[in-house]
């Protein structure tokens, strides 16, 4: 708690309580140290956290910081979902949860007061997205700008979608529309959320200004990659879009990913991936409502793209 005791909202609220939320394999002690610090030095009130062990043993952790270790790998978005559920039933014991990396950095002191008043400002604010950039070169790679306009990262906007190790959530996000979804083990689970919570009648913000550091990488770095991202991608589909628009989105990303002359190997798994996708139960249907897809639509990002 900060000195001189809680601080207080422009409207003389107490400030949301902040959680955060890191999922690790164990592999990186170092930087998540690093990451755990920075969040120390976040500016008023404490953030608490829970680092998830996602199928390995914890390092030694700073003093307070809660932990779950799990037996077996079961996924980032049921690792996730377990560690919002370590504060309570859908997060409920905080108002706000952070989700990062854990070889990400948070560099400004700022970031958990700027998510504080962000929220209490706009009452239909659920999700934000961070800017991601990497350490060394302050670039922010294309595809972390979670919008289709992405050439200038710094522009701030409402988007349709969120990164998912560098993020904050209202709680009340989760227990208006449920969790991640755990069987995505991988890839889009981000966008199934955050459909869902749009249809519920939030918003999501892009802030340029909320950074978190992270080492430029590929996503297809993951063997699963490419299985993953088709698989899913048909699961999205089939669970959330009216059945007009499944044929529609799924042809336009078969499309896409033809014409990105991908290698054969990457092609046979992803062509693999979309076929399981069909096959495979991907949970229970809820599909948007059209007013949904015209909210996406007017964001800049109509559910065809």
């Amino acid at each position: 708690m900060s000195a001189g005791g809680p601080q207080r909202s422009p409207g003389g609220r107490p400030p949301a309580k902040v959680g955060a939320i890191v999922l690790t394999m164990g592999n990186r002690p170092d930087e998540l140290r690093a990451l755990l610090d920075s969040v120390a030095k976040q500016e008023g009130d404490r953030v608490e956290v829970v680092v998830v062990g996602n199928g390995s043993p914890l390092p030694e952790l700073p003093e307070g910081v809660r932990t779950v270790e799990l037996p077996e790998n079961v996924g980032i978005p049921a690792g996730r979902n377990i560690g919002i559920e370590a504060f309570g039933p859908g997060g409920s014991d905080v108002d706000v949860l952070l989700f990062l990396d854990d070889d990400g950095l948070l560099p400004q002191t700022d970031t958990a007061r700027l998510c504080r008043e962000a929220f209490a400002a706009d009452p239909e604010l659920g999700i934000i997205s961070f800017r991601i950039a990497d350490p060394d070169t302050g670039v922010t790679q294309r595809r972390h700008v979670p919008r289709l306009r992405a050439a200038d990262p710094l522009r701030s906007s409402r988007v349709t979608t969120f990164l998912g190790g560098a993020n904050a959530v209202r709680t009340a996000v989760f227990q208006q529309v449920g969790g991640l979804p755990d069987d995505f083990f991988y890839a889009h689970e981000e966008t199934d959320l955050a459909w869902r919570a749009l249809d519920a009648g939030w918003m999501i913000d892009y802030r340029s200004d909320m950074v978190l550091f992270h080492p430029t990488t590929a996503p297809s770095r993951h063997a699963v990659y490419h299985r993953m991202v088709a698989r899913n991608r048909v699961w999205l589909a089939r669970r959330n879009l009216p059945a007009l628009l499944v044929p529609v989105y799924l042809g336009v990303w078969l499309l896409l990913t033809l014409a990105r002359r991908p290698s054969r190997p990457a092609l046979r798994a992803w062509l693999g991936g979309f076929k399981e996708g069909w096959t495979a139960p991907c949970g229970p249907r809820r599909p948007m409502k059209w007013r949904t897809v015209w909210r996406l639509t007017r964001l800049g990002r109509p559910p065809v793209i």
